[in-house]
Formats: structure tokens, C-alpha cells, sequence
């Protein structure tokens, strides 16, 4: 047999049998290893949302229960006139109530301009 014809034969006789070491390792040790260990997170992480719940709801009624009735009269009663006013004032004046008229915006630009380049001549 020619030199050629048996490198190639060592070659393929030692990539098949590394493959099939690798996966005979990867099959029979590693993949039921991975899936033991995938099994017990998912457990764990079923436990956590109830627990994590459960303490939200706790705290949150603990709070609420601190707080005294005064506290709600006066910050509902606050709220809903400060809410009422601001629906008022949209519906009246639509949106440039907030964000100003055309005229507004042109004029401040303006006294913006006059500023900056008052600044610099000072500067000079």
C-alpha cells in the first residue's frame, strides 16, 4: 500500500474513533447530567413565583394597613381636584395650554438668540 493511502487511512481511523469517543462521553455521561441539573432549576423556579407573590401581597397589605384613613381622604379628595383641573384645562385650551402657542415658541427663540449672542459679545 502506497505512503499516501495510509496516512489517509490513520487519519480516518483516528477522527472516527475521537468522534466516537466524544460522543459515547457527551451521550452517556454529560447529557443526563444536564438534564438532571435542568430538571432541579426548573423545580426551583416554580417555587420562587409563589413565594415572590405571596411576599408582595403581604407587604403590600402590610402597608396599606399602616396607613391611616386621614392619609386616603386627604389624597384622594387632593388628586381628584388636581385631575379635574388638568382635564379641564385640556378640554378648554387643548394642547397648547401645555405646550404654548406658535407665537409663544417663535418669542422665546428669539429672546433665546438675543442671549446667546449678547453672552458672547460681553465675552469680547
Amino acid at each position: 500500500m502506497p505512503m499516501w493511502m495510509q496516512m489517509t487511512v490513520q487519519v480516518v481511523i483516528t477522527v472516527v474513533s475521537v468522534l466516537v469517543a466524544l460522543s459515547g462521553f457527551w451521550y452517556l455521561i454529560v447529557r443526563p447530567w444536564l438534564a438532571l441539573k435542568v430538571q432541579e432549576i426548573i423545580q426551583a423556579a416554580e417555587g420562587i413565583e409563589p413565594k415572590v407573590t405571596q411576599g408582595v401581597q403581604k407587604g403590600m397589605a402590610d402597608a396599606v394597613r399602616q396607613i391611616p384613613q386621614n392619609a386616603w381622604d386627604g389624597a384622594t379628595k387632593d388628586s381628584t381636584k388636581q385631575f379635574l383641573k388638568f382635564g379641564s384645562s385640556l378640554f378648554e385650551n387643548g394642547l397648547s395650554s401645555f405646550l404654548g402657542s406658535a407665537a409663544e415658541m417663535q418669542q422665546a427663540r428669539r429672546d433665546d438668540g438675543k442671549a446667546a449672542s449678547g453672552e458672547g459679545e460681553s465675552q469680547r
